[in-house]
């Protein structure tokens, strides 16, 4: 393990040092290399012939925004929807323990691929295009609850803060981030990018999505969230700090903030799924 993460270490720095250097030569190329390094997912990716067993008993169905497509697996239930979002660099088939609760209510079951993930189309990955993937899978499925994890919750949040969705009763984040600026910046510091390389990308950010990196933020858009919650988070989560949903949870009026200890940031356990499960009941 500890011979793995100087490989890592070694590899970051590398690959930073060549971006620096290439910024001041070729600074477009620069900048478009970086951000590819950002978005585009190294894992996640699935085989039709090749799917984990959880999803090949599910209903599958692909639907289409712009250029992308978008698969969804679909559990038939009763009238009541939950759509479940993934995070980064996984695919539908995370939600396989919380799947062996949900089974077991009558609900009907919607999981999606996000952009660049499993069986959808894509080499790009963000949560501003995730949002658009759930509006067009809520279009379609009309879900009463969403249960969205890390990245897959920074999107849900945002969806609902923009499109705002009337039907949308209950909203569940585990593990997710607030802070598209912390992101970023954590990826500055992990590469050790210099500060031209930091201006051009946050520049490239800026023209791309029309928005400053500090306006994505959980914090704005819980304001706009009118749905009830909950908001799980573990304490020693190494991925996405727990700060990040306490700044979700400070503006997020109805929603219920619960901290957790040992249940890292996949936070898969029975207990909170037993929570989550009886506050989609209720």
């Amino acid at each position: 393990m500890k011979l793995k993460k100087i490989q890592y270490y070694l590899l970051t720095k590398s690959i930073g040092s060549y971006l620096n250097g290439l910024s001041y030569v070729a600074p477009n190329k620069a900048t478009q290399k970086a951000y590819q390094l950002f978005s585009q997912p190294r894992k996640g990716r699935l085989r039709h012939e090749e799917l984990p067993e959880i999803l090949k008993d599910a209903t599958k169905a692909t639907l289409e925004f712009q250029h992308h497509k978008i698969q969804t697996y679909h559990w038939k239930g009763n009238e009541k929807v939950i759509l479940l979002v993934h995070g980064w660099e996984s695919n539908a088939s995370r939600w396989k323990k919380l799947l062996e609760h949900l089974k077991q209510t009558p609900y009907t079951i919607i999981a999606v691929d996000a952009p660049a993930h499993g069986l959808s189309s894509g080499n790009e990955f963000n949560a501003i295009l995730y949002s658009e993937f759930i509006n067009i899978v809520a279009q379609k499925y009309n879900p009463n609850a969403i249960i969205g994890h890390s990245v897959g919750g920074m999107a849900s949040l945002y969806y609902q803060s923009k499109f705002q969705n009337q039907n949308l009763e209950k909203l569940v984040l585990l593990g997710a981030p607030s802070d598209l600026e912390v992101i970023f910046n954590n990826f500055i510091k992990m590469l050790s990018l210099n500060s031209r390389m930091q201006k051009n990308l946050e520049k490239h950010f800026i023209q791309k999505f029309n928005l400053q990196l500090k306006d994505f933020s959980g914090i704005n858009f819980g304001k706009k969230i009118y749905s009830k919650g909950i908001i799980a988070h573990d304490k020693n989560d190494k991925v996405v700090l727990i700060s990040e949903s306490e700044k979700i949870a400070s503006s997020w009026q109805q929603a219920k903030f619960i901290k957790t200890k040992g249940y890292g940031h996949s936070l898969h356990k029975t207990a909170l799924y037993q929570e989550i499960i009886a506050f989609l009941g209720a």
